[in-house]
């Protein structure tokens, strides 16, 4: 740990201290066998990263889970520096929420970091009893002492964007964040900022509409999100609902990581846009589009423009850069967010996509560029899907990728993706000038699994990370 304390928790004091820990040795992904075919459980992917380890760049442990077809997506901890201030409190379990069955799975990441065992299954009946919510996607851990994970919807798949709370010692299920018959309509991510007194959740769609693909028409039909909801994180209730114009699918959430920020940045997919939120003086809550990624008019896809498709995005840790991920067009950006009201542009980099030369798509107008991205090959592998999840390193200078999104949008937008299995890269990023290169010597390749191709999705540094961690 970067800060000298003998009595602290885990994590950091700082967002800053934070940018001085160590550098990441290994990484924790989750591995998706639902709809590819292979009868085998999901599982956790403990991956060295390590360049002066022998096994760099190789999977080294494999955790199966003991069920089919969960669909683990993204993991978080049972505690973070939200508890630095208990040094009763360490950083051991790693809770992975699954999106379709609703399982959640605590995993022991503390007794050997280098070879995760599971600790405890919580059965989505427990969840069910206690909370009537399922689909379960993000999971944070509040300075309460409990993890809190959001909810897409109810048992039957409508939606329903509630929150399950765990207690972060035992892992029962206490019931749910909100109060009774207080959950948002729809739900997906979230994030909350306590010295605002304020949580904000983000939507998705319902899980029946959502779960096997994209249906154009489920959009026409208004059934897919364009909402933030503003929480007061004292009393677990919704007192603002924020309209977002050009934000249709709002996903990913990130307040700055200054817990005295009154604003962030939300990713809306399907507009492919980057919303700014932020507090007025008044105390209410509001959202202005501050990055629009043109769509591309083509030909040979599913529909006759192609949005970018915004699926992940970053903040780091010093605030200073913010990053995103187009699922579709296949590009990573980086944006200097000096002037959050005006972000700027400073990298650019194209990995995979569905408008490379060569692919079924051709690109008739393009107002970003001249001609179609070359594919991309890397030691060999011609990288199947585009850019998804992204995660940063502490100090800002190295981003990860993997390309799957979601099993089900998989098979259906990336057919080669389920052939070929995703991959894990890394981008080098230049923090001075801003700027993004591919390491060329960095691969793991899921295609070559030993029970055949896999979908890696999230990534986690054993001491946490930018996406995981928020200061209170």
């Amino acid at each position: 740990m970067a800060t000298k304390c003998g009595n602290c928790g885990p994590g950091y004091s700082t967002p800053l201290e934070a940018m001085k820990g160590p550098r990441e040795e290994i990484v924790y992904l989750p591995c998706i066998y639902r709809n590819t075919g292979t009868e085998a459980p999901d599982y956790l992917a403990t991956v060295d990263v390590d360049p002066k380890s022998p096994q760099y760049c190789q999977v080294i442990h494999r955790l199966p889970m003991p069920n089919l077809k969960d669909e683990l997506h993204h993991s978080g901890w049972n505690t973070c520096s939200s508890c630095f201030g208990d040094s009763t409190k360490s950083r051991t379990k790693l809770v992975l929420p699954s999106l379709i069955s609703s399982r959640i799975y605590v995993v022991d990441v503390g007794s050997e970091p280098r070879a995760p065992k599971l600790h405890k299954v919580i059965e989505p009946k427990d969840i069910h009893a206690k909370c009537e919510l399922a689909f379960l996607h993000t999971s944070h851990c509040l300075a309460s002492g409990e993890v809190m994970i959001s909810s897409l919807g109810d048992v039957k798949g409508n939606g329903k964007g509630g929150f399950v709370l765990l207690d972060a010692e035992t892992f029962e299920v206490k019931g749910t964040w909100e109060r009774r018959g207080g959950a948002a309509p729809l739900g997906y991510d979230f994030w909350y900022q306590p010295r605002h007194n304020v949580m904000i959740s983000t939507e998705w769609a319902a899980p029946n509409v959502l779960r096997d693909g994209f249906n154009p028409a489920d959009v026409e039909a208004g059934l897919y999100g364009s909402h933030l909801y503003v929480w007061d994180w004292q009393r677990h209730e919704i007192v603002q609902t924020l309209s977002l114009k050009d934000g249709l699918i709002p996903l990913e959430i990130r307040f700055l990581h200054n817990p005295d920020a009154a604003q962030g940045f939300v990713g809306c997919a399907l507009s492919s846009t980057i919303q700014r939120f932020y507090k007025n003086e008044g105390g209410t809550w509001s959202v202005e589009k501050v990055i629009q990624v043109p769509p591309k008019k083509v030909k040979g896809w599913l529909l006759p423009e192609m949005p970018g498709l915004i699926t992940d995005i970053l903040l780091s840790l010093d605030d200073r850069f913010l990053y995103f991920s187009n699922w579709l067009h296949g590009d990573l950006r980086q944006y200097d967010i000096s002037d959050p009201q005006r972000p700027r542009l400073t990298g650019q980099l194209f990995v995979g996509g569905s408008i490379v030369k060569g692919g079924p798509v051709q690109v008739l107008e393009d107002q970003e560029l001249k001609s179609q991205p070359e594919p991309l090959v890397v030691k060999g592998k011609r990288v199947a899907g585009g850019p998804q999840m992204i995660q940063l390193s502490l100090d800002g200078k190295r981003l990860y990728v993997t390309t799957s999104l979601y099993s089900a949008w998989d098979k259906q937008f990336y057919p080669d993706l389920i052939r070929e299995g995703s991959v894990m890269l890394q981008v080098d990023v230049d923090t001075v000038k801003g700027g993004l290169k591919l390491n060329p010597n960095f691969l793991v390749d899921f295609g070559k699994e030993p029970l055949g191709p896999a979908l890696a999705h999230e990534l986690r540094y054993p001491g946490g990370d930018c996406s995981s961690d928020i200061w209170i």
